[in-house]
């Protein structure tokens, strides 16, 4: 199939689910995308199986495989995140930086650990042929939350600016943990020794953030000379690109240097216009990546959909996916519970510990990034290992975004109608 047909069937996706939705279901339009898509791709698999003609069978395959990996990871992973880093509340951001970080490393360790854990309980019970290390690489795919998934959805259901902040700020910095994670865990199972974690993760992390800022610096200079507001666009997209593709060629974290390059390129943009009257009147860089992210969202959750035409369902699925749901639930809420108490009184949100637990274990959606990390895991594992692998990412995702995408919002609301009469409580007994 080539690129254009394939870029023709996806924006018919796109428009025919949109309309759909906005005329009739009124779902949130992300979910949307995700959930009719998936519906059309089981249709599909209902036609190949019924006819199996040649002609079925190459459409199917062509939308299926059509390199998700190759274009999320080496296409446009970097310009998702930096359009979603270029959205950063800075005062937000600082306010909460503290749960943000332990949220972004240790409650990835610990989940990913943790899942791995138990994962590995059920498959000496089932007699699932996996390890210790292959469970924790497992653990390592799902536990990291989307900043796509989160910076596309979860802002749009009503959640306040100080809880979205620390949810997305999570979610853009706790991939570039999980990848480091993922890396290590790696290396031990092909046995290629890349080394100590914490030196992984200090490479990969500060030297992504040196890799950026001085990019960024350097570009960002080229700015001052101009007052073309599609140069500032061209610019940036050098920007996040060189820094991204360098990263990448060091083996420094591309994910956490794209989210820097965003949030330094919002952060000096902001000046500027603070010292000079008028830069970009008419928003041009602004609505530039607004409308790219939207674009690149809404092809990123068709594409997951279509997947699913050339996901083979593994043997252990009815053990693996009800199994791996619970211990999802239960090892990121272990995660944020340890990091919430290492976070002292200052909870985000004025929540106490379980409702700030509750909201951040339920708000953690899975994305693209999880599938491709379950992808390029076929160059190591056994076939039927790498099923497992796709199988319990493919229905993470899919709970994830649609039961608790769909859901969070009257999570959050349940939870402040809580902490409102927990603090009218504690105020009449203090009048008491």
């Amino acid at each position: 199939m080539s690129i254009l047909l394939f870029l023709i069937i996806i924006l018919c996706f796109i428009v025919g689910i949109g309309i759909l939705n906005e005329r009739i279901f009124h779902l949130q339009s992300d979910i949307a995308l995700i959930f009719f898509t998936l519906i059309v791709s089981l249709v599909l698999l209902g036609l190949r199986y019924l006819f199996p003609t040649e002609e079925i069978i190459s459409f199917t395959d062509g939308l299926g495989d059509f390199g998700f990996e190759e274009y999320l990871m080496d296409g446009v992973l970097c310009f998702m995140l930096f359009a979603g880093a270029g959205k950063v509340n800075m005062g937000k951001f600082r306010q909460n930086l503290r749960p943000i970080c332990l949220l972004a490393l240790l409650t990835t360790v610990l989940s990913s650990f943790a899942y791995g854990g138990a994962f590995y309980l059920i498959a000496r019970l089932f007699n699932i042929p996996m390890d210790i290390w292959m469970c924790i690489l497992l653990g390592c795919v799902v536990s990291p939350t989307d900043p796509i998934a989160a910076t596309g959805i979860l802002n749009k259901i009503g959640l306040s600016k100080n809880v979205c902040s620390v949810i997305e700020n999570e979610s853009l910095f706790n991939d570039g943990t999980g990848v480091t994670l993922f890396i290590f865990v790696r290396s031990i199972i092909i046995k290629s020794g890349d080394g100590n974690f914490f030196v992984l993760m200090f490479k990969e992390i500060f030297g992504a953030v040196a890799v950026a800022l001085i990019v960024s610096f350097l570009l960002f200079r080229l700015m001052k000379l101009t007052r073309d507001p599609v140069r500032y666009i061209l610019i940036s997209l050098l920007d996040v690109s060189v820094v991204y593709v360098v990263c990448e060629h060091l083996g420094f974290s591309g994910v956490i240097a794209s989210v820097v390059c965003g949030m330094y390129f919002s952060y000096c943009l902001d000046r500027m216009e603070r010292r000079v009257a008028v830069t970009d009147p008419k928003e041009f860089y602004k609505d530039f990546w607004e409308i790219l992210e939207s674009i690149l969202n809404a092809v990123l959750f068709v594409m997951i959909g279509l997947l699913v035409l050339d996901i083979k369902i593994s043997s252990y699925a009815t053990i693996i996916i009800p199994a791996g749901l619970i211990i999802l639930i239960l090892s990121r809420a272990l995660g944020v519970f340890i990091s919430t108490v290492l976070t002292g009184r200052r909870i985000p949100g004025n929540y106490n510990m379980r409702e700030f637990v509750t909201l951040m274990t339920w708000s953690a959606l899975k994305g693209g990034l999880s599938l491709a990390l379950a992808i390029s895991t076929a160059e190591y594992l056994s076939e039927v290992v790498y099923d497992i692998f796709i199988t319990v990412t493919y229905v993470t995702i899919f709970f994830t975004v649609l039961v608790q995408g769909l859901t969070v919002g009257r999570v959050y609301l349940a939870l402040e109608k809580h902490k409102a009469e927990r603090q009218l409580k504690k105020k009449d007994g203090i009048k008491a």
